[in-house]
């Protein structure tokens, strides 16, 4: 899958926070797992990267009680004309507009607060053009994250 993130952030942005927050807090191995990212549900709490990459495969998956900078509210279907298993990648640009819209929209619910009232932000994971084809990868994962404070607990009704 391929990392975006939300417009107003960058992708930039993204990236240092990432590799920033990944470096704060040590966890020993009993809270953290490994998860694919085709397995992760809503309400998973994520720990940061070691590395910034431009293909995921395995996010390490802790506790929400434990100190951690994203948690995966919803996994969207991108199901446009002509995405069938056998059609061509859409294209990053055509997926990133699509999971603005999408994830925009199910903020609110998840968090409990409109997205433009919250103190935290959204970004996600797209198909890559790889799994895209190989393993037909519709899905686009919806993270909310912070910019730098690690939660501590989930954001799930939390209006923040």
């Amino acid at each position: 899958m391929a990392v975006g993130a939300r417009s107003a952030l960058g992708c930039a942005l993204a990236a240092v926070l990432l590799l920033t927050t990944g470096c704060s807090f040590r966890h020993s191995k009993s809270d953290a797992h490994s998860v694919s990212a085709f397995d992760l549900k809503p309400g998973d709490c994520l720990l940061a990267p070691s590395t910034v990459k431009q293909e995921i495969s395995k996010l390490q998956v802790v506790p929400c009680t434990k100190p951690h900078v994203q948690e995966a509210y919803a996994i969207v279907k991108y199901d446009q004309s002509g995405s069938d298993n056998g059609a061509p990648y859409p294209g990053e640009t055509t997926l990133s507009t699509f999971a603005e819209g999408a994830c925009g929209q199910r903020y609110e619910t998840y968090v409990g607060v409109a997205y433009q009232d919250s103190a935290l932000f959204f970004t996600y994971l797209l198909p890559s053009a790889r799994s895209w084809q190989d393993g037909d990868d519709r899905d686009v994962i919806c993270f909310v994250t912070t910019t730098g404070e690690q939660l501590t607990a989930s954001v799930k009704g939390s209006r923040r």
